[in-house]
């Protein structure tokens, strides 16, 4: 298997109401949409939203079960202020706010949100990766950027 990631599905209550956090709250465009699933090409990769039970039946698996999945998705930015922005961003769009952000011991700032349908979002700047233009984030640290 190559090492690469490709699409991420969430399973969602609601789909009218995830679309509407996603694109109204959060700012996202959707690149793709049918009646039962949505689609945001996002950089390198793509996040779709699906009924809950339509993608648990999908997958042979029963949908109940709620609380800590285990995971989170992380959504790297420039600077700590930034992070600070977009769980504010995320709180006002009904997203709730988990953990504000602050700094954290591998020497970053972060913060976690949750969208409405309780998948955590970590919100982080970390000084020691790159964070390309496109928001691509790499391993490398970048040069001469020592701010935090």
């Amino acid at each position: 298997m190559e090492q690469r990631l490709s699409v991420i599905t969430l399973g969602v209550a609601d789909l009218a109401r995830s679309r509407v956090f996603y694109e109204q709250g959060l700012g996202w465009t959707a690149s793709g949409a049918q009646e039962q699933i949505v689609f945001y090409q996002l950089n390198g990769l793509i996040l779709a939203l699906y009924p809950r039970d339509a993608l648990a039946q999908d997958a042979g698996v029963v949908a109940e079960g709620s609380g800590f999945a285990g995971m989170a998705l992380a959504h790297n930015v420039r600077s700590p202020k930034e992070v600070d922005v977009v769980l504010a961003q995320a709180e006002r769009a009904d997203g709730r706010l988990v953990k504000p952000g602050e700094s954290v011991f591998w020497g970053g700032y972060s913060g976690y949100f949750a969208d409405p349908d309780g998948h955590l979002w970590e919100v982080a700047h970390n000084p020691f990766w790159t964070l390309d233009a496109a928001g691509n984030v790499s391993l490398s640290s970048p040069a001469g950027d020592h701010d935090s």
